[in-house]
């Protein structure tokens, strides 16, 4: 079986998506995942940098349209949706140095994402503040204050700053990029791709 890698940001809604549809797909196909933390801010800044001419008109056709569709996506998929709020686009580079910290621990990583997205896109808390990290954090069995000094030290800064350049060099332009050996996938609209090339590996 081959594995599928997931690179993956909590600030993409896209990506909550993904997240949460990729589920009964790996259930399914009893795929081994990694599930690569990084920062998709650092991927528009070196190859996608188009994301936020964009951003600076809200009520463009394109992105009127993909908000619609993003809603259209979670009604279908039975998940709630609290976007955009006033924190979008939210900084999300303490919550995903959190999740460098639980890299190795997939159990507790897929723990906290699951929460986290569900904080910031159900809820619509703001995960770039400590506090919030610290309760989503104690709220799903693991240790907030020690999560947070871990996210703050050299090794973890480092490590999303690795995962995030891999990407890139990997091809990577948005989050979620999904690989399976090194064929790449992009975003929640792909995955019958993915569950097709998982089926058949």
């Amino acid at each position: 079986m081959k594995t599928l890698e997931v690179f993956y940001d909590l600030s993409s809604p896209w990506t909550y998506l993904a997240f949460n549809n990729l589920q009964p797909i790996i259930a399914e196909t009893d795929a081994p995942v990694r599930w690569r933390p990084f920062l998709v801010g650092g991927v528009f800044n070196a190859v996608n940098p188009d994301v936020y001419a964009a951003r600076a008109e809200p009520m463009s056709p394109k992105i009127v349209h993909n908000y619609r569709w993003l809603h259209e996506w979670a009604r279908l998929a039975n998940l709630p949706l609290v976007f955009p709020t006033e924190h979008h686009p939210v900084k999300s580079v303490l919550a995903m140095r959190c999740c460098c910290a639980l890299q190795d621990n997939p159990d507790a990583l897929l723990r906290f994402s699951r929460a986290a997205f569900d904080a910031y896109f159900a809820q619509g808390r703001n995960i770039d503040e400590p506090v919030v990290l610290s309760d989503i954090a104690n709220g799903c069995g693991l240790a907030g204050e020690t999560l947070l000094e871990q996210a703050s030290s050299q090794p973890i800064k480092d490590l999303l700053r690795a995962n995030t350049e891999e990407a890139i060099t990997r091809g990577a332009y948005g989050s979620p990029t999904l690989f399976i050996d090194e064929r790449l996938y992009f975003g929640n609209d792909q995955l019958p791709l993915v569950r097709q090339a998982l089926r058949a590996s």
